[in-house]
């Protein structure tokens, strides 16, 4: 406990914004608090952040009655005990989830983040305070990391206020923690929401400056101060450093990209989804119109290049002509199996590793895999040809498309794993069909996800196609199937 008193010490004074005497009262009493609850039972680990938070406790108590106040003038000060004492609350805005996301940690992993991120001191040190070799405690402190960021992902996920923050949950984890590029329609969503912009200020410390969003989450006022005392964040305490450096301080921050709050006009637009509606009901319109035209045709559903005259002569018919535009998907109305290669990359649709439950999707180079088969069947389904039970899910992990349990039609699950296809190529998930399959970024390996759907080429499929192999087009596994030709009556009975 000794080796607590100085830092704690520290920052009593900083909360009191004196140095005076009533800092060893206050810190005393803070030692005093944890000890009873530690006698009553509660586990010992982490202590520095538990006793710096009854510090501030005491401090804002002390300073809210009125005549302790008066026996202790100090308390009174605006830039301590009269400051804490007004304001609404001790942690900022923008750090209740990294907040939330700490106090749910083990013990273990908040020492190891907090001595190593924090007080920048050696891993040595909370490996000693744990009673764990250094090796241990380097493992355990890097799934520490991982918690501590999967619970931020979280805690965004749970208190969002819309359905949008919700949505835009996993498209704003991602990229950051790749050091890519976020998405144009989520930045679009970060000028007009101030909730998930502090959700991406947030996960950018991650990427280098851990220990400040630690320090402001847990302790609030004074963070910034304290963080200033500790004799592992001078110029010549090195060993602080190296933490945050080894997990990615020497990356590209996502911060400096961030937009900055657009303020609209009373009468201007919400959301990128609504502009997009006009646009989705004239599609639907237009393609009711083509299916309308396909089933008044004349042939029957027969293949002219098949059908014999009464005469007994052949008949010379031109071949079918596609009335799709050149370059738009044609998978057929029965399950075949097709890649899906992006028209804007010609980069194909592949299952990131094994092909199992909760595998992600990727772009990859286009081959035989098998993992780059799919089938599309009448009722929507993209099942995978690698594992015929799996079928893409767009829903299950926000907005990032994995495979999935394929699910029958009356149940709940339905229509996370259908997609309309349109006459262009685009796959919309039946859950919200203002949004289409697209990917991350224009690169192999980036991720595939669902976004507002633009009407863009990255948003388009292409297929294999059926009967012929056309110069620079992907090859097709019927390709060498014999096409149809025109026959006599006479021949059938040959």
């Amino acid at each position: 406990m000794a080796r607590h008193w100085q830092p704690v010490h520290a920052y009593a004074a900083i909360c009191l914004a004196s140095p005076a005497d009533l800092a060893d009262m206050v810190t005393a009493a803070a030692f005093h608090q944890v000890l009873d609850r530690l006698a009553l039972g509660e586990p010992a680990a982490a202590l520095r952040p538990r006793l710096l938070v009854a510090v501030r406790e005491t401090v804002r108590q002390w300073s809210a009655d009125d005549r302790i106040a008066q026996v202790l003038p100090d308390l009174a000060k605006p830039a301590g005990g009269r400051g804490m004492r007004t304001a609404k609350s001790m942690t900022p805005e923008n750090r209740k989830l990294a907040d939330r996301s700490f106090q749910a940690l083990p013990g273990l992993s908040r020492c190891l983040l907090w001595h190593t991120e924090v007080e920048a001191e050696p891993l040595s040190v909370p490996a000693g305070l744990l009673g764990m070799d250094t090796v241990t405690a380097s493992a355990a402190l890097e799934q520490a990391r991982d918690k501590f960021r999967e619970g931020c992902v979280h805690a965004h996920r749970e208190l969002a206020p819309t359905k949008d923050c919700r949505f835009y949950n996993r498209l704003l984890d991602v990229p950051i923690r790749r050091g890519g590029a976020l998405l144009p329609d989520v930045q679009q969503h970060l000028t007009e929401c101030r909730y998930c912009r502090n959700a991406a200020e947030q996960l950018s410390h991650f990427e280098g400056g851990l220990g400040v969003l630690i320090a402001e989450a847990v302790l609030g006022w004074g963070a910034r101060r304290y963080l200033d005392t500790r004799p592992g964040r001078t110029p010549s305490g090195g060993p602080g450093t190296r933490g945050s450096a080894r997990h990615g301080a020497g990356r590209r921050r996502l911060l400096p990209r961030v937009p900055a709050q657009i303020r609209r006009g009373p009468g201007g637009p919400r959301s990128s989804r609504t502009l997009l509606t006009g646009v989705g009901m004239a599609s639907a319109g237009l393609i009711a119109i083509m299916l309308a035209a396909g089933l008044l045709s004349d042939d029957d559903g027969v293949d002219p290049a098949a059908s014999a005259t009464g005469g007994g002569t052949a008949s010379q018919l031109p071949p079918a002509v596609s009335s799709s535009p050149p370059g738009t998907a044609q998978l057929p109305h029965a399950p075949r199996q097709t890649r899906l290669r992006n028209a804007d990359v010609e980069l194909c649709l592949d299952i990131r590793g094994e092909p199992k439950a909760g595998a992600g999707t990727e772009l990859a180079e286009c081959s035989a895999d098998a993992t780059q088969q799919w089938s599309y069947e009448k009722d929507g389904l993209l099942r995978s040809v690698a594992e015929p039970d799996l079928c893409l899910d767009s829903r299950a992990d926000a907005g990032v498309v994995i495979l999935g349990k394929c699910a029958e039609d009356d149940s709940e699950r339905a229509d996370d794993v259908r997609y309309d296809l349109t006459v262009r190529g685009e796959l919309l998930p039946r859950w919200d069909e203002q949004l289409a399959v697209a990917f991350t970024t224009a690169d192999a390996g980036a991720d595939i996800v669902v976004k507002v759907r633009d009407g863009s080429d990255a948003q388009r499929w292409l297929t294999d196609p059926v009967a012929s192999v056309s110069p620079g087009s992907l090859s097709s596994a019927e390709a060498g199937r014999p096409a149809a030709r025109a026959v006599r009556v006479g021949e059938q009975n040959a």
